[in-house]
């Protein structure tokens, strides 16, 4: 098993359910938030803003925070501005470590990101010292109980994806990061809002951690999630099915 989703899988099984659902709604927030920022408040005229709502939607978001989210961003006398920030380094094994944040204080989030990987066999290097080991790629997925394989695979390649593969439960469209918005948009109006949409970092090659290694890594990822400011982690780990399962036990 290869990467972040199924970092996702394991964490999922973990439980602390309640906690994480907290995390995930702030962080849709301050997307919500960004987003409304940074173009019209019309979702139909502002495509990080439609996709924020269907992220909201897919994790069952109540709609008094999406609403206030919004209402907070279009008040735009809070003082908070949101930077877009990324870090990158190795973690335990020599795992390579993208991270994503919005942070309205990047001395603050730099920081506190450069101690998890300190704390954690990990070494915060500097911006590009391990992305070129991943390539930046278009993701767009669906919900497969709603869609057929056959279908969503004909549409994506009438509209310029790469590949459509399934997921648990869902399915996941790939396409160059170049032809994201014209993919998500036609897929969009064919079957509708997808569960989630955005452009992520894939590992190019990937590194098989033993299971030490692998468990000090996931609590590397867990508290760089566990993080208000931080929006998306990935890693370039593999690791083997009995490790997984010792790891689950």
């Amino acid at each position: 098993m290869a990467g972040h989703s199924q970092f996702k899988n394991i964490m999922y099984r973990k439980g602390a359910q309640d906690a994480k659902r907290a995390r995930a709604f702030a962080k849709i927030s301050r997307e919500l938030m960004v987003a409304v920022k940074s173009g019209l408040p019309d979702p139909h005229s502002n495509p990080r803003l439609r996709t924020a709502l269907a992220s909201a939607r897919a994790a069952n978001m109540p709609k008094d925070n999406v609403d206030r989210a919004i209402k907070k961003a279009l008040g735009g006398d809070d003082g908070v501005h949101y930077e877009e920030m990324r870090y990158e380094g190795y973690g335990p094994g020599g795992v390579a470590v993208i991270v994503e944040s919005l942070t309205d204080n990047r001395n603050r989030t730099a920081a506190e990101v450069r101690s998890y990987f300190n704390k954690h066999g990990g070494n915060l290097g500097e911006t590009g010292s391990v992305s070129f080991m991943f390539d930046r790629i278009g993701l767009i997925r669906f919900d497969s109980t709603k869609i057929s394989f056959d279908k969503m695979f004909e549409a994506a390649v009438e509209a310029g994806a790469d590949n459509v593969e399934e997921g648990e439960g869902s399915l996941d469209v790939t396409c160059a990061m170049e032809a994201f918005a014209e993919v998500r948009d036609k897929l969009s109006h064919d079957f509708g809002d997808p569960t989630e949409a955005k452009v992520i970092w894939r590992p190019l090659t990937t590194t098989p951690c033993d299971e030490g290694t692998a468990q000090t890594l996931l609590k590397l990822i867990d508290v760089l999630e566990d993080n208000e400011d931080v929006q998306n982690v990935y890693a370039n780990f593999e690791m083997s099915d009995e490790v997984l399962q010792k790891l689950l036990a």
